[in-house]
C-alpha cells in the first residue's frame, strides 16, 4: 500500500513539474481570455524585448501596443524613441507608459514623460504603472503621500495630453493606493491566473492576462511578452480613446 501511495505521489509530482515548466515557458496559459468576449487585444513592451520589427509584430492578431517611455524623474527607456517611431507607422493604436517612482515628486515625473512622449491626437491615453519594486515590497511607501504624488502626476499628464490617464496596477498596489480612489481614471489590472475582480467592484478597462506569451518580431533578453485585452468592443475602444 505504501509503495502504491509513493508511486502515486511521484507521478503527481512529475505532472506538476511538467505543468509548471510548460507554464513558465509560455507553452500553456492558464487563463486565456475568450476571443469572442475580448476581441480587442494588445501588448506592452520595453527595452527588454530588444530590437522590434513592428511590421512583423503588428500582424499577429493584436490591435494596440503600450510602449515603456519613462521611469521616475529622469530615466528614459533606451528603446522608446525607436519603438515609438516605428510603431506609429503600423495600423496599431499606440500608447506610452510611465513607471511610477515612490522616490520622486509627481510633478517632475510628469515633466520627464512630457519631455519624451509626443502629444498626438491618435495616441492612447498616457499610462502610469504603479507597482512595487526593490525594497518597496517589504517597506511599503506611505499611502497618503503616494496618493498625493500620483494625483499630481495624473493631473499634469491629463492637462498636457488632454486625455484621462490610465492607471496600471497589480492587486497589491491597487488595493493599497487605488481602490475607492482615482475613480475617473481608466484601470489596467494585472491578473495572470484568473479573470480580474477588483476589491471595490470597479470595472476594469484593460487586463494584462499573461506575461509569458511568445510572438514573432523581437530579439531581446526577454523572450516572452505581455498580452492584454480591452474590456469592450471595437466601437467602444475607438470612441473611448
Amino acid at each position: 500500500m505504501k509503495k502504491k501511495l509513493l508511486l502515486l505521489a511521484s507521478i503527481i509530482l512529475v505532472i506538476l513539474i511538467i505543468i509548471i515548466t510548460l507554464w513558465y515557458n509560455g507553452i500553456i496559459i492558464f487563463n486565456y481570455p475568450s476571443k469572442e468576449k475580448y476581441k480587442i487585444r494588445g501588448i506592452d513592451v520595453s527595452a527588454y524585448q530588444g530590437n522590434i520589427d513592428w511590421n512583423i509584430l503588428s500582424n499577429q492578431e493584436i490591435d494596440f501596443a503600450f510602449i515603456k517611455a519613462t521611469e521616475g524623474s529622469s530615466f528614459v527607456d533606451e528603446k522608446f524613441k525607436e519603438n515609438y517611431e516605428n510603431a506609429i507607422k503600423t495600423n496599431l493604436k499606440i500608447g506610452a507608459y510611465h513607471f511610477f517612482s515612490y522616490d520622486s515628486e509627481g510633478s517632475t515625473q510628469a515633466d520627464n514623460f512630457i519631455k519624451n512622449v509626443p502629444k498626438t491626437e491618435e495616441m492612447l491615453p498616457p499610462v502610469v504603472d504603479i507597482e512595487f519594486y526593490g525594497d518597496k515590497y517589504k517597506n511599503i511607501p506611505d499611502v497618503e503621500e503616494t496618493q498625493k504624488q500620483l494625483q499630481i502626476l495624473l493631473d499634469k499628464l491629463e492637462e498636457y495630453y488632454e486625455k484621462k490617464p490610465i492607471i496600471y496596477a497589480t492587486y497589491k498596489s491597487y488595493n493599497l493606493y487605488i481602490a475607492n480612489n482615482f475613480k475617473d481614471n481608466y484601470i489596467w489590472i494585472r491578473d495572470v491566473y484568473l479573470t480580474p475582480k477588483l476589491k471595490d467592484n470597479r470595472e476594469w478597462t484593460f487586463w494584462q492576462y499573461t506575461d509569458k506569451a511568445k510572438l514573432d518580431g523581437y530579439n531581446g533578453e526577454e523572450t516572452r511578452i505581455d498580452m492584454n485585452v480591452f474590456n469592450g468592443d471595437i466601437n467602444t475602444f475607438e470612441k473611448m480613446f
